[in-house]
């Protein structure tokens, strides 16, 4: 069975790739999502993990927890928005958020076409409008994101459960 494979990387002041902050590995094809993410490769200590609440839910609300299980928040795909581009509602403490794919044309061509393409994501702030949240797949090889969290609101480990959750979502 393949397993998908996550390192959450830190950046550094210049811009370039940090330290990994994080650590996951999840079985594709999982009828439940849940993924636990781990402080190193031993996975000895849990940083944080999101779990599905329900199995096989077209619109299934993802809760984000930290190492202890408390709750820092959720993710749901919008399904109905999401039949021609992707669209999630992001929450968490202090914000409510709501974000879709960049690029309308790239999302229905995606649809149709099975290649690496790149896409993005913006997440914003349901109230203000303010994107306080972006999602931006890299083109290469192996899937590579880098997630810009604008808002200090967004704790990053519920940026991190977000940006993992695109990935396993819409690679299926």
């Amino acid at each position: 069975m393949m397993v998908n494979r996550y390192e959450i990387r830190g950046a550094n002041p210049d811009g370039s790739e940090g330290a990994v902050i994080a650590v996951a590995q999840q079985k594709r094809v999982a009828f439940k999502e849940q993924v636990t993410f781990y402080s190193d490769e031993a996975r000895t200590r849990a940083v944080f993990s999101f779990k599905a609440r329900q199995a096989m839910d077209l619109a299934a609300v993802y809760d984000v927890f930290d190492g202890d299980g408390v709750s820092l928040g959720t993710f749901q795909k919008d399904f109905a928005a999401s039949l021609l581009r992707s669209s999630f509602h992001l929450t968490g403490a202090g914000i409510d958020a709501y974000g879709q794919e960049r690029n309308q044309m790239l999302a229905v061509i995606r649809r149709f076409v099975d290649l690496p393409f790149t896409f993005h994501f913006d997440f914003a702030d349901k109230q203000t409008g303010a994107v306080v949240m972006t999602s931006e797949r890299q083109f290469s090889l192996r899937d590579r994101y880098s997630v810009t969290v604008n808002d200090p609101r967004i704790d990053f480990r519920l940026a991190a459960a977000m940006a993992v959750g695109l990935d396993a979502l819409l690679a299926r």
